[in-house]
């Protein structure tokens, strides 16, 4: 499979997941994966995630923003994994931008809460298995 046709097919996965798989690098310089609610993905170059100030996660990428990003769509057995750099947005703007109604259930006090904070995850590359093959790529 070519990079453009990877790049195509990879995209609609991205924007058809409601769920990825965050991976960050952990105090223990393992990864830690979790699953994370996919809100706002821009192409495959960038995706960003909520979550609490207080997680892990955001102890692991303030420490050391390499991350990986995983969706797959196990009905056809596709998937995407994308390498790069995660950082915690904090300002007001990106609070805002980001906020889905409902995550009042996770940030009680709104979209101001301290431990709402959103996660930026930027790819630089990526590697697509489909078909039977993978195709690695850049982003």
């Amino acid at each position: 499979m070519d990079e453009k046709e990877a790049f195509r097919i990879g995209s609609e996965l991205v924007k058809g997941s409601r769920f990825a798989l965050l991976s960050t690098i952990g105090d223990d310089e393992h990864p830690w994966t979790k699953m994370m609610f996919n809100i706002a993905p821009e192409g495959l170059k960038k995706i960003y995630f909520s979550t609490n100030t207080s997680s892990r996660r955001v102890s692991h990428i303030l420490r050391n923003g390499r991350a990986s990003v995983y969706f797959f769509d196990q009905e056809r057995f596709v998937g995407l994994l994308l390498i790069g750099t995660a950082r915690v947005l904090q300002d007001e703007e990106s609070r805002k931008r980001f906020w889905v109604d409902g995550f009042e259930r996770y940030y009680r006090l709104g979209v101001n809460d301290p431990d709402y904070s959103v996660i930026e995850f930027v790819a630089s590359k990526a590697n697509l298995y489909c078909s039977l093959s993978k195709t690695d790529f850049l982003v």
